[in-house]
């Protein structure tokens, strides 16, 4: 894990620029700082590296990495690197360290762009062609990495933050008002339904992409593409059941390849308990979880995170979150973030990044993925009710039962409590977008943005996970882990994330990915007798979430008048209602959380503005 910045254009970069720009992102490479710079045929180009070593510790993995006229800068890793290091030394290619960026510069060196295929990582590079004066950037499958970019007259920044193209251009892109408004009425899920960000003129490459620049001509396109209609209907649910298990040791098996420690997030799920469970037993990992306390007993996951710790008898940490100078650190996580922070629970998480920090660890853990490949939210729990009255009556009379005895009780989403929701409407979506038209009425100008979704196949179940999965879920959580983690210096790994495993999972027939009431029954049985069984059967999606007035006192008019001073946020939200809002004492779960963006849309517009 590493930072990345480059520059492609007729400019020159002073070395001031230079330097500012490392040293904004020295925290995501505090061990190496260095880059590359080349005029060719008129235009410069610049590439700017900070380097986290994790793999090859040694100086001669440091980077930009040359080799020959070309060079390259790359934030991630490439898992299987050992693996793809021997198909190229049977090619006849030699290697001076034992790291993976050597062997992803010779695998595009042999193969170029279709190299990519043969990768099982994450990742965000910059390769740069000499003898073509070629550049040639990339994203991971899943956008686990970020990588910024900005097009200004012919010329190219680029880089793992904003605030690096920010260093390089000598200025800050103005704000995004509409990808602002988004946030504020619809919510964390909809930031990633378009090609917006929260700059004008800034965007991102896209998850499993690359982009090529040379003089003046510039190719984009994809190396990799998700196929969702591939399930295989003679596949038995005990041979779906052990392909996921083996693919996930296997996933796992890589990720843990490191020269340094690796901790583990741990919660009460099944995810992280997953994962701890395959790397304990049957990889013989010694593993420390760490957990990060819940003060709301509606999501407190106390007795379950105890039964792992205790069946499995793993080192375990867990800290509790300081409610002190709640504001002044929101507003340095933000300043980090160079945007508002998308839920509480990364406010939450960072917390427990420093605490992991504290503790030696250079890499974590975490089990970003899972509910959208093996089905784990309650609105998937519908949808398989609609597929099965639809395709499969009998399948679908035992599963109602399942869902009135397990589920419903459970379920606090007013839309989710009825059964039929999506059996008399394949197309409602009023779940997601909870209470959008009442927080649109509290803005200046009304804002409306209708719930829209790309369709990747006709399954409705299938279709909502990939579109969580690409779009609505785990870009947010991506983009917040990386941000979170790098801050304290730390690169996160998420086995989940795998092409393999993901191949598999698309290939299981929807009617196994939910029994006897449970979703995620594949990953369920997948541990069995390996997690604990109190794990395996538990029922509820705890997920993380803390209040805002657990934070903030709102009856303190000292915190309301900070809250009211004069902002440029009050260019979009209404004063008065807004104070309604925040003197209100009974406050929703879907109110609390805007109001958490509320306070962090006012900071950024602040801080950027």
């Amino acid at each position: 894990m590493c930072g990345i910045a480059g520059y492609f254009g007729k400019d020159s970069i002073p070395k001031k620029k230079i330097e500012s720009t490392l040293e904004s992102i020295k925290h995501r490479g505090p061990d190496n700082q260095d880059y590359f710079k080349s005029l060719n045929n008129n235009r410069n180009v610049y590439l700017l590296h900070t380097r986290l070593a994790i793999i090859d510790l040694d100086k001669r993995s440091n980077q930009p990495y040359k080799i020959g006229n070309n060079a390259l800068i790359l934030n991630g890793e490439i898992y299987n690197y050992k693996e793809v290091k021997l198909e190229l030394e049977k090619l006849g290619y030699d290697f001076i360290t034992s790291g993976d960026t050597e062997v992803l510069a010779k695998v595009l060196l042999e193969w170029g762009i279709e190299g990519l295929s043969k990768l099982e990582g994450m990742w965000a590079f910059c390769w740069y062609e000499g003898d073509t004066n070629k550049l040639i950037l990339s994203r991971d499958r899943f956008g686990e990495k970020p990588l910024y970019y900005h097009e200004s007259n012919g010329n190219l920044f680029f880089g793992s933050e904003p605030k690096c193209i920010f260093n390089l251009l000598g200025k800050k892109l103005n704000l995004n008002y509409q990808q602002i408004s988004r946030y504020l009425i619809n919510g964390y899920k909809s930031l990633y339904k378009g090609k917006d960000t929260f700059f004008d003129g800034l965007k991102e490459v896209p998850a499993g992409s690359y982009r090529i620049y040379s003089t003046d001509v510039i190719k984009e396109g994809r190396y990799w593409e998700p196929q969702f209609n591939k399930q295989d209907q003679d596949l038995t649910y005990k041979d779906s059941v052990e392909l996921v298990r083996d693919s996930l040791i296997k996933s796992i098996q890589l990720r843990l390849r490191s020269d340094v420690p690796v901790a583990f997030f741990l919660s009460g799920g099944i995810d992280s308990n997953a994962l701890i469970s395959l790397a304990h037993k049957e990889l013989g990992y010694k593993v420390h979880g760490f957990t990060v306390m819940n003060t709301d007993k509606r999501y407190e996951e106390m007795d379950l995170i105890n039964e792992t710790v205790n069946k499995l008898g793993i080192n375990h940490t867990s800290i509790n979150i300081s409610k002190k100078n709640f504001l002044e650190n929101l507003k340095l996580l933000i300043k980090a973030h160079d945007a508002p922070i998308y839920t509480i629970n990364y406010f939450a998480q960072w917390n427990l990044m420093k605490e992991i920090k504290a503790r030696g660890y250079k890499v974590t853990i975490s089990g970003i993925g899972a509910d959208e490949i093996f089905s784990g939210y309650y609105d998937h729990h519908l949808a398989y009710l609609s597929e099965m009255f639809d395709n499969n009556k009998f399948r679908y009379k035992s599963a109602l039962n399942e869902w009135k005895e397990n589920i419903s009780s459970i379920v606090r989403n007013p839309f989710l409590k009825d059964p039929n929701y999506f059996i008399n409407n394949k197309n409602a979506r009023e779940h997601i977008f909870l209470d959008s038209n009442f927080f649109s009425s509290l803005m200046i100008k009304n804002y409306k943005e209708n719930f829209y979704e790309n369709n990747y196949c006709k399954d409705l179940l299938r279709n909502r996970m990939a579109n969580e999965l690409l779009h609505e879920a785990v870009p947010v959580l991506l983009h917040e882990d990386d941000l979170n983690a790098m801050y304290y210096s730390i690169e996160n790994r998420s086995p989940f994330l795998d092409s393999n495993l993901f191949d598999i999972c698309q290939r299981i027939p929807t009617i196994h990915l939910i029994k006897n009431g449970m979703a995620k029954s594949v990953l369920r049985d997948s541990v069995k007798n390996i997690a604990p069984e109190k794990i395996i059967s538990s029922k509820r999606k705890v997920g993380f979430n803390i209040p805002i007035n657990n934070f903030l006192d709102f009856n303190s008019n000292e915190i309301i008048t900070e809250l009211l001073s004069d902002s440029p946020i009050f260019e979009l939200i209404n004063k008065t209602k807004i104070e309604k809002i925040l003197r209100n004492n009974v406050i929703s779960n879907s109110t609390s959380k805007f109001i958490f963006n509320f306070i962090n849309a006012r900071i950024f517009c602040e801080e950027y503005s």
